[in-house]
Formats: C-alpha cells, structure tokens, sequence
C-alpha cells in the first residue's frame, strides 16, 4: 500500500479529512481485501471509504480515499489492508496479512 506514510488533508466537506491511498495485489492466493483505519493501540478508528471491503484481482492496483473526521485526526495512527482468504480455502493452509501505513505527522 502506498504511500508509506499518507498525509490527511482537507476533504471538500468541513470538519473531514481525506488522504489517497493506492494498493498492489502481490498474492496469487488473495482476492479480497479489507481497509481499516487505527489509533497506537489498534482499536478502530471511525473512517468512510468507497472501498472497505472489495475484491482486487492477482497484480491489480486500487487506488481510493480514507475520509477521516477531523475531529479523530489526533488519534487516527495506522491505514490498513487486511488480506481476507475466502471460506472455500479454508481446508488448504493459508496465510492472512496485515499490512499498515502510518498517517505522516506535521
């Protein structure tokens, strides 16, 4: 997922911030992935994207937006993707990731 460390900016709505996000799928064994936004202690954060849950095929790319209120821009810490392996695959061994950016601080 990149950037590495994304920057919330100010979104077309006051009191709502947003930041750009692209994500590359790297497994042959994933499909799907799941987008969520964390504070330092990885409890969740409330956060609205077009894309929380979707499907991105083997060498895909995604780009889409994390709207954070700006109220939560303090505590907001992490932006990730969480790998989700489908319910068929449950009987061949499998690895599920979780891979994470860090909002950049000013």
């Amino acid at each position: 997922m990149v950037p590495t460390y994304p920057v919330l900016e100010q979104s077309y709505q006051d009191g709502l911030l947003v930041t750009t996000l692209e994500l590359f799928n790297k497994r042959k064994d994933v499909e799907y992935y799941e987008i969520a936004v964390f504070d330092n202690e990885f409890k969740p954060i409330p956060f609205v994207s077009s894309y929380s849950l979707f499907k991105l095929e083997y060498l895909g790319r995604v780009k889409f937006d994390v709207y954070i209120r700006a109220k939560d821009k303090d505590r907001a810490v992490y932006v990730c993707s969480r790998s989700k392996i489908r319910d068929q695959d449950k009987t061949l061994t499998s690895i599920t990731s979780m891979i994470c950016s860090k909002f950049k601080r000013e």
